[in-house]
């Protein structure tokens, strides 16, 4: 019944403003790779307003839209890249939204015979020549695996071994492919239907790296604002909720609690309000 009454909201809130034929650029982060193309299927289906998504390096997408990169939405894996942009006048007022919190994992293909139960460690192994990476220089997940060796104490025994793709996409496509032979990854690629059958993985501590909350904005010089919102408000459905759990993602902050929104009237962050009646939705 829940399900049921946000699908009714949304029809009644996006109706009257989103012409079905719209089609809103998404930029997000690369390990939202497999679980946005979800997102944006569904969203089409219920609203008939087409989504066309690029992926890449959350720090490449920061700097393209100061640069005026005709974006509507922008997913980070991070909430400062959004929270800069949001500083400088370039987001839709009271739009940033945290949405999730990744995790990242140590993965070796199948035919690996590095013994990834013993975490991090596993990576001095004399077989292990190269460890794929995100960059740290512009990717959320780099940095979080460089923050997790240090943890670690391995940093600077591995360091020589470390590979860097342009982004957490890319690096998991080097260790995939026998081009490195060890990968920090996204949970969410290492469990999603391209990876999950072609190697194993374990969990890397949460503890050990800066927390991976993520946020997402709708950009300021957008043309089609409202179909925009409506796509940020989709997000936020009890529905795409669990799907993005099923990818490994969880609620930011504490558990139990839920993504937060800003609310730039009083310069601070709570708790997501009740979501808005959303009227994108042709179909309830």
């Amino acid at each position: 019944m829940k399900v049921l009454s946000w699908k009714l909201a949304l029809l009644v809130l996006c109706s009257s403003m989103v012409a079905s034929s719209q089609e809103i650029t998404v930029a997000a982060a690369a390990d939202l790779q497999f679980v946005f193309k979800e997102v944006a299927g569904r969203f089409e289906k219920q609203t008939g307003t087409s989504v066309r998504m690029s992926f890449g390096s959350s720090g490449n997408f920061f700097s393209q839209i100061q640069n005026g990169a005709p974006f509507d939405l922008f997913f980070s894996a991070d909430t400062e890249y959004p929270g800069k942009l949001e500083a400088g006048g370039l987001t839709e007022p009271g739009t940033l939204y945290q949405y999730a919190r990744g995790k990242i994992v140590l993965w070796v293909p199948n035919e690996s015979g590095v013994d990834v139960s013993h975490g991090l460690a596993a990576l001095s192994d004399s077989r292990v020549k190269k460890v794929a990476i995100a960059n740290p220089a512009h990717a959320p997940y780099g940095r979080a695996a460089v923050a997790a060796l240090k943890t670690a104490g391995i940093y600077e025994k591995i360091s020589e071994k470390l590979v860097f793709g342009e982004n957490i996409s890319q690096a998991a496509n080097f260790v995939a492919s026998g081009n490195a032979d060890a990968g920090i990854i996204a949970l969410s690629l290492a469990i999603s239907p391209t990876m999950k059958s072609k190697g194993r993985y374990t969990l890397i501590p949460v503890e050990s790296y800066p927390p991976l909350n993520q946020a997402g904005v709708v950009v300021k010089a957008s043309q089609k604002k409202e179909a925009a919102k409506c796509f940020m408000e989709f997000l936020k459905s009890p529905e795409i909720v669990e799907l993005m759990q099923q990818y490994g993602f969880e609620l930011p902050g504490s558990a139990g609690e839920q993504p937060k929104t800003s609310n730039r009237k009083n310069g601070s962050q709570g708790k997501a309000d009740t979501p808005k009646q959303c009227l994108c939705c042709k179909n309830p």
